[in-house]
């Protein structure tokens, strides 16, 4: 594992600064206040674009990428499940393959079907934290709510895994500058992704698995959906007509899928 997170990211603290900054100016000089009123609005449209920037780090760390082992080793993981159809035959592909993976899962869902959180665990790969229900507002919520949301998940997927996750992926990607601090008081790393197929939208596996593919190599963070899955046009889930194929892809070129846990460490 790394070193202990910094609890309020850089950009937070630079924010409290330009805050008090532009009170200050406002108080002393207040025919400056445009200025002062600027220089805010500025700062939270610079960080408004880093909330929606998945792979950014300026809110805080955020893994995407495996650091450097030497070992060709992608990180395979899964979003939005487990989900009674599909969650199963990925397990199955998975192991056809040897492949492990890591599943971050709604708390909700989890609740729903805690019989395959456990046989996620059983099969070898790791069990995540995605949020307690996926809300699309979760950038916007408060530090209490957000807080509340993955501090519910967190005690859900631990309970019924049999471990606590380490790893949080945000729905859609989306964040705050108020993550960080909540991850770090639940012990949390954020995760992003180096590549996704997009297979939770778009409905040609052929797209989805060139979007895995290309340029694909050691070290890489890959993201699919087993869970709220898209339909190709024979009705099957995205996913489970891009996953063979990529693990063949892995296999005829000497890499090896490993949960984020084994990659990381």
């Amino acid at each position: 594992m790394s070193a202990r997170q910094p609890i309020l990211p850089a950009a937070a603290r630079a924010s409290i600064g330009v805050h008090a900054a532009a009170a200050a100016l406002v108080l002393t000089v207040p025919p400056a206040w445009p200025w002062a009123l600027g220089s805010v609005v500025l700062n939270h449209a610079v960080l408004t674009c880093a909330g929606l920037w998945p792979r950014g780090s300026l809110l805080g760390p955020n893994l995407h990428r495996l650091p450097p082992t030497g070992r060709n080793e992608v990180a395979l993981t899964f979003d939005d499940g487990p989900d009674a159809e599909i969650t199963p035959l990925v397990l199955d592909i998975l192991d056809r393959y040897g492949a492990s993976a890591s599943f971050f899962c709604i708390g909700n869902r989890a609740e729903a079907h805690p019989g395959l959180v456990r046989e996620i665990v059983r099969r070898g790969h790791s069990v995540e934290n995605h949020s307690n229900r996926h809300p699309n507002r979760f950038a916007a919520m408060s530090f209490g709510e957000m807080r509340r949301e993955i501090g519910t998940a967190q005690s859900t997927l631990a309970r019924i895994a049999g471990r606590p996750p380490v790893f949080f992926r945000a729905p859609m990607g989306l964040r705050s500058p108020l993550l960080q601090p909540v991850l770090a008081g639940q012990g949390l790393r954020l995760v992003s992704w180096t590549r996704r197929a997009l297979d939770g939208l778009r409905v040609d596996p052929i797209v989805a698995a060139n979007r895995l593919r290309r340029g694909l190599a050691a070290g890489d963070v890959l993201l699919l959906h087993d869970g709220r899955a898209a339909r190709a046009p024979d009705g099957r889930a995205v996913v489970l007509n891009v996953l063979p194929g990529l693990l063949e892809h892995l296999a005829e070129h000497g890499l090896r899928s490993v949960t984020l846990q084994d990659g990381s460490g």
